[in-house]
C-alpha cells in the first residue's frame, strides 16, 4: 500500500507491492560479453526499453542523466546503476536538530549525492528536473498508466523533457517485478551476471524456500497486513501488493478484509473496531508516513489485540526496493516471525 498519508490515500489507495511468478526468476543477460565491452557497446548505439505500460522509451545512446523515484533509484544502485536525481520519500527531516536521515525507501543511496526534486506527495520541482538535462525518467506504477509520485498537474510538462519508463509495483508477484528491474538495469549497462548479483539472487531463492517451509509447517498461523493513521487502522488485502501476492504463493495464510475500498486495496477501520479481524501475526507498514507500533500504545483497542499482547507484530516493507539483496530480508523476517509464532487469535 504505498500511500503518502495524504489526500491521495483514497485516490490511489493504501497500495502495497505486487506480482505473479514463482520462486525462480532467470537473470537475462548477454552471454559471453565482458562487462566493459557490453557497457561501451550499449552507450555507443541506440537504446530502447519497453516498459510495463507497453510504451517503448528510446534514446540515441544509453541514458546517463537518469532521474528516478527514490525506491527505484535505490534498486538500480544495488545493480550498479546510479542516478542524478530522485523524487519521492528520500529523507526524514528533524527540523529541531537540523538533520536529514535517509528514508527507508532510499536504501543504500547516498542521499547527499543526488538531486532531490521532491520529498513528499505532490512535490516535484520541474525547473530543477529540467536543469539536470535528463535522459530518462523512471518510476513505479501502482495503477495502470499512473506514474507514482509524478504529480498529475505537472505530468505533461515533466514527460516532455525526457523519455519515461514505468514498472509495475502491484498486481504482479515479487519475482516478476524483480526480473523487470533486472532487465531495466541491464539495459542501462549493469552487469547482471556479476557475482554480487547472482549471489544475491541465490540468497533470495533460499529465503523464499525458508518462507515456504515455515508457512507449510504452520498453516494455522494467520497474518494480517496493517497500516496506522491517527484516525484509522487500514487492514490491507494480500491480493494486489507484489510482496503479499508472492507470500500467498509460498503458502502464507493471510487475513483478507471483507469490505475493500474502491481501488481494492484496504478496509479502513476505526480504532474502536480494530479487532474486527483476528490474527496471530500483524505486519505493520514501516514507512515514515505511517504511525509505528510503538506510538500506538496509548490506543487501548490496539494494546488488547492478541498478536500485540503476544509480541507478534513485525514491520512490513510496504514499498520494497526491487533488488535481490533488499527483498531477501523481507522474506527471512516473515519466515522467522511465522517460525516463532504461537497461535493466539
Amino acid at each position: 500500500m504505498p500511500n503518502a498519508r495524504a489526500p491521495h490515500l483514497t485516490r490511489r489507495g493504501l497500495l502495497a507491492a505486487s506480482g505473479a511468478l514463482g520462486l525462480g526468476v532467470a537473470l537475462t543477460a548477454c552471454g559471453g560479453e565482458k562487462k566493459g565491452d557490453q557497457a561501451s557497446d550499449a552507450k555507443a548505439g541506440p537504446w530502447e526499453f519497453k516498459d510495463d505500460r507497453g510504451q517503448v522509451a528510446k534514446a540515441k545512446s544509453t541514458p546517463e542523466n537518469i532521474v528516478a523515484f527514490t525506491g527505484t533509484a535505490a534498486a538500480l544502485h544495488d545493480f550498479g546503476v546510479e542516478v542524478k536525481g530522485v523524487f519521492g520519500p528520500t529523507y526524514v527531516e528533524d527540523k529541531a536538530k537540523g538533520t536529514k536521515t535517509p528514508d527507508v525507501q532510499a536504501g543504500d543511496l547516498d542521499i547527499t549525492k543526488v538531486e532531490v526534486l521532491g520529498n513528499v506527495w505532490g512535490e516535484f520541482n520541474v525547473e530543477q528536473y529540467a536543469a539536470l538535462a535528463p535522459d530518462l525518467l523512471i518510476t513505479d506504477m501502482w495503477e495502470k498508466d499512473a506514474l507514482w509520485y509524478v504529480p498529475d498537474q505537472s505530468k505533461a510538462k515533466i514527460l516532455k523533457l525526457a523519455p519515461s519508463v514505468a514498472l509495475w509495483a502491484a498486481d504482479n508477484s515479487m519475482p516478476k517485478v524483480l526480473q523487470r528491474h533486472v532487465e531495466l538495469a541491464e539495459s542501462l549497462g549493469a552487469d547482471v551476471k556479476a557475482k554480487k548479483v547472482t549471489d544475491a539472487k541465490a540468497a533470495f531463492e533460499k529465503a523464499a524456500a525458508r518462507l515456504h517451509a515455515a508457512a507449510k509447517a504452520k498453516p494455522q498461523i494467520k497474518v494480517l497486513i496493517g497500516s496506522a493513521s491517527a484516525d484509522l487502522f487500514y487492514a490491507s488485502t494480500p491480493g494486489r501488493p507484489t510482496d503479499t501476492l508472492y507470500f500467498k504463493e509460498l503458502g502464507v495464510n493471510f487475513v483478507t478484509p471483507a469490505k475493500l475500498d474502491a481501488g481494492g486495496w484496504f478496509e479502513g477501520l476505526s480504532w474502536e473496531n480494530v479487532d474486527k479481524y483476528q490474527a496471530d501475526v500483524i505486519m505493520m507498514d514501516n514507512r515514515a508516513s505511517a504511525i509505528q507500533p510503538d506510538a500506538l500504545k496509548s490506543k487501548p483497542t490496539w494494546a488488547e489485540l492478541p498478536a500485540v499482547k503476544a509480541g507478534q507484530v513485525i514491520p512490513r516493507v510496504t514499498e520494497p526496493i526491487y533488488s535481490y539483496e533488499k527483498c531477501t530480508p523481507i522474506l527471512d523476517d516473515l519466515a522467522k516471525a511465522i517460525e516463532n509464532a504461537k497461535k493466539v487469535a
